[in-house]
């Protein structure tokens, strides 16, 4: 019994494991049959889809439509499409149509219209493609209805049930003809410039003909003007007519709106052109002699280094912006300037003698470096301001600008008056105490720009010929206790005749310096007391250099090589000033279209003709731009249209002092009167002609 009870389970079990492996074996069988038919079925709608090789067709029972293009578009029932008006329309089907039938079975029409459009028919790909195109081409900017029709069959006579497609036609534009302003062409990349500035018409012409009663609209000009339109009979000519006077030297700038519209519905890309108009020489002030323009300009100047000079100090701020900072080099012309002022009757003597002694006073006690000055320095304070990170000591140039002014001074000065013999006791301190040598580092032979109690001769900037600084080797051979020698100022200085250039630039020949001479300060700073006239040396005639430099940079402007606007022989002069965005030395070879007034103005010693007619232009036909509270603005870019609302110091002072030697030569001779100024002279090797 137990046997038999553990023998029928086995058995029964083996007997459901075989029952088990033949229905899988079954299920697999059905799979596999079943998997066969579906590959079977993609085939077969695969081909019925239209998939063909060479002339092979699908079932002549199944005739389907695959693509409507027109051009590259593709057409569909639920969107409207944007075609071009002479688009061509290319009809895929799934097998070749009956080309009788197809020739009847294409419409198209406008949507409002009831007629059809004739339309030319061929077929391509054994007739797999129809290609459809309208014999005219069609209208812009319309609705169309193209219907393929219910009677069109394909070539083994399958039906076809019809459909029909809405698109559009894409609209017009609208170009541009011409545009001109007084008959010169504009454009959108440059600027028309020298327009007249009070007769300007602008005509416009476009490829189709605007609304008379909007197109105005859509025209602006940019800064605003009283202008009138007209629009010629064809509608297609706007001509804008200014009915004021523009400003001169400005931009402005001409748009059409993109948002015009044609007549005819046709669009606009939109348009922008700028003009720039030419000068106004209307005069801007009633005219004078030119001996009271002289002094119209000195005395408004002046101005600078009086009214503004700093309330502690009376030293002058570095610009009209500059607050608290103080500048050496350029207060030292504003001194030579107080001079100019007492002389010309701007102030009286009593009041030019108390400034005086508040700026010489206040110079004992502010900071020096071996006996010399900063750059800058705190005007209430006397505490240098850092004129860059390691130039926060002495600064051997504005000293030398400043001495020269002390000596120019001390010249002015009369011992036999008490208050005015202690302001030279006091001058000469000063002097004496400039250590003119030290700056030789330790005796080679040139002269070191800086030294910093930070950062000592890191600095490292020899002063080398020709540049503005002159005036420092020979203040440095006048020193009582601090002198240099010849070889300083050969070797060092000139070079040993390394700053000789001889060249001709314009017909003129250059004796000194860089190609074109340089900036024009040059010719200014070292000479508001050293008087070039009949000055010698081995290497030039001083005068000659000043005045051959000079008209070599008035003749750039006459030449005008890069044809900025506003250059001319009356309107000239390259130097370091403001310019649009900064400030930078200009000259010749490095011209931005900057003229900076003090150029030309500071140079009336050496061309008094032509530095006169200068300040005539600035005063009577840019005065309204160019004239203000301290006299002239610094400089002005008339190609960018710019105008600089600045003044400085060390391009106020030389247009007084130099004017002022020009018209008496009192600076000149008051420094030169000094004896250490002839001891200098004669360690140097300089000559001074009796001519």
């Amino acid at each position: 019994m137990e046997y038999h009870l553990f023998f029928y389970p086995l058995k029964f079990q083996e007997y459901l494991v075989y029952k088990l492996i033949n229905i899988l074996s079954l299920a697999y069988s059905y799979f596999m049959i079943f998997f066969r038919n579906i590959i079977y079925l993609l085939f077969v709608l695969f081909l019925l889809t239209g998939c063909k090789s060479g002339n092979n067709t699908g079932d002549p029972e199944v005739f389907q439509l695959l693509t409507v293009k027109a051009d590259n578009t593709t057409l569909t029932v639920d969107q409207v499409s944007v075609i071009a008006i002479d688009a061509v329309f290319s009809i895929r089907f799934s097998n070749p149509v009956d080309t009788t039938t197809a020739k009847a079975s294409f419409e198209l029409k406008q949507s409002t219209e009831e007629g059809s459009i004739p339309l030319a028919i061929s077929f391509e790909e054994n007739g797999s493609i129809v290609k459809v195109k309208p014999e005219d081409l069609l209208i812009r900017n319309t609705t169309y209805e193209f219907s393929i029709l219910e009677n069109l069959k394909s070539r083994e006579g399958a039906s076809f049930l019809g459909i029909s497609y809405t698109f559009e036609t894409e609209n017009g534009e609208i170009s541009l003809v011409s545009a001109t302003v007084n008959d010169k062409s504009l454009s959108r990349f440059s600027a028309a410039r020298e327009i007249a500035y009070n007769d300007i018409t602008f005509e416009i012409t476009f490829s189709e003909a605007l609304n008379e009663e909007n197109y105005e609209s859509y025209f602006s000009l940019s800064p605003s003007a009283t202008t009138s339109y007209l629009l010629s009979n064809d509608g297609k000519t706007v001509t804008i007519s200014n009915e004021e006077s523009f400003d001169y030297y400005r931009f402005y700038t001409l748009r059409i709106d993109d948002e015009l519209t044609a007549a005819n519905g046709f669009e606009f890309d939109g348009y922008e052109t700028v003009i720039q108009t030419g000068l106004d020489s209307t005069l801007k002030f009633p005219q004078i002699s030119d001996e009271e323009l002289l002094t119209k300009v000195q005395e408004q100047t002046f101005k600078y280094f009086w009214d503004f000079a700093h309330p502690v100090s009376g030293l002058a701020r570095e610009r009209n912006t500059s607050g608290e900072t103080v500048t050496i080099g350029g207060s030292g012309f504003g001194l030579q300037s107080i001079i100019v002022g007492i002389h010309r009757g701007f102030i009286t003597r009593t009041e030019g003698i108390e400034r005086l002694a508040k700026v010489i006073d206040f110079l004992g006690n502010a900071d020096r470096f071996h006996g010399v000055w900063p750059h800058w320095m705190n005007g209430s304070t006397g505490n240098v301001i850092p004129f860059s990170t390691k130039d926060n000591g002495a600064d051997l140039v504005e000293t030398a600008f400043m001495a020269q002014a002390l000596i120019t001074v001390r010249e002015y000065l009369d011992a036999n008056i008490p208050n005015e013999s202690n302001l030279i006791d006091e001058i000469n301190t000063l002097l004496n105490g400039i250590e003119w040598n030290w700056f030789t580092k330790n005796g080679e032979n040139v002269l070191y720009w800086h030294w910093s109690p930070n950062f000592n001769w890191e600095m490292n900037l020899p002063i080398r010929g020709y540049n503005e600084a002159l005036i420092v080797y020979l203040l440095a051979a006048s020193s009582q206790n601090y002198a240099i020698n010849n070889d300083v100022y050969n070797i060092g200085w000139a070079r040993s005749g390394g700053i000789q250039n001889g060249n001709t630039f314009y017909g003129i020949t250059l004796p000194l310096g860089y190609d074109f001479g340089g900036p024009l300060f040059f010719a200014h700073y070292s000479f508001m007391g050293l008087d070039p006239r009949n000055l010698s040396d081995t290497y030039t005639n001083y005068f000659t250099q000043n005045r051959n430099h000079t008209l070599i940079n008035r003749e750039h402007s006459v030449v005008n090589p890069n044809n900025f606007v506003g250059y001319s022989a009356q309107s000239w002069g390259l130097t370091a000033s403001d310019e649009p965005g900064g400030y930078s030395a200009h000259e010749p070879t490095r011209d931005n279209g900057t003229l900076t007034p003090t150029a030309a103005l500071s140079s009336m010693p050496y061309t008094p003709t032509e530095s006169m007619e200068a300040l005539r232009h600035f005063y009577y036909k840019l005065g309204d731009k160019l004239w203000g509270e301290y006299g002239f603005y610094d400089a002005f870019n008339p190609t960018e249209s710019w105008w600089a609302n600045s003044f400085l110091a060390i391009d106020q002072g030389p247009i007084i002092v130099m004017i002022e030697n020009h018209r008496s030569g009192l600076i000149w001779d008051l420094f030169m009167s000094a004896p250490e100024i002839q001891t200098a002279i004669d360690t140097l090797g300089f000559t001074i002609s009796n001519q």
